[in-house]
């Protein structure tokens, strides 16, 4: 591995019918949302662990228990933590603290985006070597990607706490806040991710 001092966290929520992909929920039914779920799941984490870029681990809501999440852990030897925290930000938050007290860098990831690639990680992992926080912008005003260095350990809460989480002003007040706390970033090109039925046109390409 390149970056055996990284960690990529990849987070999840179980594929259950009707808690999952909810936005996609009247476009593809409950069904197919969540088997849209397990696909994006399994590309992302395929993707990730055949990169052979840093270890990876899988941050499962709501538990690790679901069958997929322990498919998935034996096939591609990864290994699996739960999700605490009563909203997005402070799962995070716990993960990243959690992770950095193990590695000197982490990249925090979803399943949303299947154009995020090795290329793409690697240029974060790298960005990491110089600068303290690595951004990767969805074109929907979200972000695919954020990465940090142990050193960035004290901007966490204030990265990631009461943030508008699924609004298109995540990535601008992201960067606000990392200016706030005179962090210097790279910023990687734009993704599009998965969220709306809109999006599903992306899939067909």
């Amino acid at each position: 591995m390149r970056f055996p001092n990284a960690r990529i966290l990849v987070f999840a929520k179980a594929p259950v019918p009707g808690q999952c992909k909810t936005r996609l929920i009247p476009a593809l039914g409950a069904e197919g949302a969540a088997q849209l779920a397990e696909a994006l799941l399994c590309h992302t984490l395929e993707r990730v662990t055949n990169a052979r870029l840093a270890p990876v681990e899988l941050w499962c809501a709501p538990e690790t228990t679901h069958p997929l999440f322990l498919q998935l852990a034996e096939r591609l030897q990864l290994c699996l933590q739960v999700q605490r925290g009563p909203d997005l930000g402070a799962r995070l938050q716990a993960a990243a603290a959690s992770a950095l007290g193990r590695a000197e860098r982490v990249l925090l990831i979803g399943t949303d985006c299947p154009d995020l690639d090795a290329s793409y990680l690697q240029q974060a992992l790298q960005a990491l070597t110089k600068q303290r926080a690595v951004l990767g912008p969805a074109k929907d005003g979200g972000y695919v990607l954020l990465g940090l260095r142990r050193e960035a350990l004290s901007a966490l809460s204030l990265l990631l706490t009461k943030m508008p989480w699924g609004t298109a002003q995540v990535a601008q007040i992201t960067r606000e806040r990392m200016r706030d706390a005179g962090l210097a970033w790279t910023e990687l090109a734009s993704l599009a991710d998965i969220d709306q039925p809109e999006d599903l046109a992306l899939l067909e390409r």
